[in-house]
């Protein structure tokens, strides 16, 4: 199992704001479904943030989403070691499988794939 890329989520009801403000750093959207809008450096895109104002199919908001490229790997070792799996793996609705797992310092850190 590999890492593909880091993303911090902000949890923020300002989205136009923080894209106007991130876009002066030359931030551009490469994802917006209304609940949350990735933004990504043209030049690097793997320099991504994410906003979010509510995770829409969880019961809290990742701090964090870390891509994998096998999320069921990723998944049975948390399991495994016993980690606080907050959100059950499962498919969703625009492309990805994830997982939500509580990190030792409370945070919450949103693992996907996408499909």
């Amino acid at each position: 199992m590999s890492v593909r890329r880091v993303v911090p989520n902000v949890q923020s009801e300002a989205v136009q704001e923080n894209l106007e403000f991130y876009g002066l750093l030359g931030f551009e959207v490469v994802m917006n479904l209304g609940w949350i809008m990735t933004l990504a450096s043209p030049s690097s895109p793997a320099a991504q943030v994410s906003f979010m104002v509510t995770d829409k199919t969880a019961p809290v908001t990742p701090d964090m989403s870390v891509e994998v490229d096998d999320v069921d790997a990723a998944f049975a070792v948390m399991r495994e070691s016993g980690a606080d799996i907050v959100h059950p793996l499962q498919d969703e609705e625009w492309g990805v499988r994830r997982f939500f797992v509580r990190d030792p310092g409370g945070r919450v850190v949103n693992v996907l794939g996408h499909r």
